[in-house]
């Protein structure tokens, strides 16, 4: 390995430990400010569609878990094939990763926290639905809520399946 390649592995490495930590902390500090809207939501039952900025807040907040999460996974592939398949040498971090499979059941993490999004997002549908809205008002306000759940479900299907489509893409690269 070169004086450049290992350099860029070791960023490459530092890239992925930083941005692992960055969505933590993006999901820690997005879902306390939801909290905090949805708290003062609550204040103002009158007017149901406020239920929509914590609804904003809690989707900016997932997009960013969910671009970091795709970014880091996308890093990983790619470390995997320019480095440990090219080589051949004994860094197989990536590939063991891979090979270790699933966790016994109950014990995985969720990289996307999607059943706190999802349940974050049903709890603030319900603080709009404790107001005195119209039908209509109620319709829109499911409406974007059903959208954003639909999000959560349709990323993790995409977060699944990106490991083995990512690594197919790099080597054809």
């Amino acid at each position: 390995m070169t004086a450049r390649e290992r350099e860029e592995y070791r960023a490459l490495r530092a890239t992925i430990r930083e941005r692992g930590t960055a969505r933590s902390w993006t999901f820690v500090a997005g879902l306390s400010v939801w909290a905090g809207l949805t708290l003062a939501v609550l204040e103002w039952p009158a007017i149901p569609v406020a239920a929509l900025l914590p609804l904003l807040v809690l989707a900016g907040s997932f997009e960013a878990v969910f671009a970091l999460h795709v970014a880091v996974e996308r890093i990983g592939r790619y470390i995997q094939v320019s480095y440990e398949e090219r080589d051949g040498t004994a860094r197989n971090w990536e590939h063991t990763a891979m090979a270790f499979g699933r966790p016994l059941a109950g014990t995985g993490a969720d990289p996307l926290f999607a059943v706190v999004f999802g349940l974050a997002t049903l709890f603030n549908f319900l603080t709009a639905a404790a107001a005195d809205g119209t039908r209509v008002e109620l319709s829109v306000i499911g409406a974007a809520h059903a959208l954003m759940l639909g999000r959560i479900v349709a990323a993790r299907r995409l977060a699944a399946r990106q490991r083995q489509a990512d690594l197919e893409r790099f080597r054809l690269v």
